[in-house]
């Protein structure tokens, strides 16, 4: 028996996903029950492969569930411009030795909430995998201890449109599918992302720590630092390990903001578009609950704690 935390994660690494994967194998109170996959960043076959990389470099014996290679309605453009066209910065990585799960993400999803009801769910990429899930099981919300999203732009401050963030632009209807579908969930959106910088010196020094899974993570992050730095600054923002953060320790928040949310799915210049009831005037339920802060200092021990 363990007292650990179940704790289920969807991704589509990614860059920033790889670093929050890390934080989540080096959990000493969480137990990773497996990484379902889904296309984002870049598609389905460099994910997969990306995220069965990762595994192997942390020792992280986790089970890798391939999903669904495409959003559920229309097409998307991915982030390769960012993370490299294989997701991982283009550094030509030995293949891992490992081969991924014949299950789908979405069905592994339904299995892994009956053998651990109350399990943590943590999202970093496009909604896609769970809302096949809910599609397939609308009682899935129901063993679902918690649902944490990496995603949004609260205020129309986007990074891939205007108005949109990536993941929730890249597959709004899926979005639109989770949101209505669970009663509660944690948000942590791009604005907030943006507020919790870390200067370039300082994230270097840390990828300077000398342990394998820091070397690996300094070579596949170089191109992003790059153009992290010549686009946004002084500063290197990690969304997902944020996010992770959040959802490993929910007591680093510095605040909550209970709000109505919903995905614009249609649009000619907000598809993707976070609307966030301020003021209450929907009068629909609060259902969201978004992260206003975390601490600075617990953030940096996570990450550093990932790459010990």
């Amino acid at each position: 028996m363990t007292d650990r935390i179940p704790l289920l994660i969807d991704t589509d690494p990614g860059v920033d996903d790889a670093w929050a994967l890390l934080m989540a194998f080096a959990s000493p109170h969480h137990e990773v029950l497996g990484l379902t996959i889904s296309a984002g960043n870049v598609g389905l076959a460099h994910t997969v492969r990306n995220a069965l990389k990762l595994c192997e470099i942390a020792k992280a014996d986790v089970p890798v569930f391939p999903g669904c290679a495409v959003p559920l309605v229309f097409p998307a453009d991915d982030a390769a411009y960012v993370h490299g066209r294989d997701g991982f910065g283009d550094t030509g990585y030995l293949a891992p030795a490992r081969r991924a799960e014949a299950e789908h993400a979405a069905l592994a999803m339904i299995r892994l909430s009956h053998a651990h009801p109350g399990l943590l769910l943590v999202c970093l990429g496009p909604l896609t995998n769970l809302a096949l899930a809910l599609r397939l099981d609308p009682t899935l919300p129901s063993r679902v201890g918690r649902l944490l999203v990496m995603g949004g732009a609260v205020t129309g401050q986007g990074n891939t449109s205007a108005s949109a963030e990536f993941n929730l632009g890249f597959d709004p209807e899926a979005a639109h599918i989770v949101f209505e579908a669970f009663e509660s969930f944690d948000l942590v959106d791009w604005e907030l992302v943006l507020r919790h910088g870390l200067p370039h010196a300082e994230v270097e020094a840390w990828l300077a720590a000398g342990t394998p899974k820091a070397a690996f993570y300094r070579a596949i992050s170089r191109r992003t630092r790059e153009w992290s730095e010549d686009r946004r600054g002084s500063l290197w923002h990690c969304a997902d390990g944020l996010a992770m953060a959040a959802a490993l320790e929910p007591e680093a928040a510095t605040g909550w903001q209970h709000r109505a949310i919903e995905v614009e799915t249609g649009g000619r210049f907000a598809r993707g578009a976070t609307i966030v009831d301020w003021t209450g005037r929907t009068g629909r339920p609060a259902k969201a609950r978004i992260l206003a802060g975390l601490d600075p200092a617990r953030l940096h021990h996570w990450l550093r704690l990932a790459l010990a």
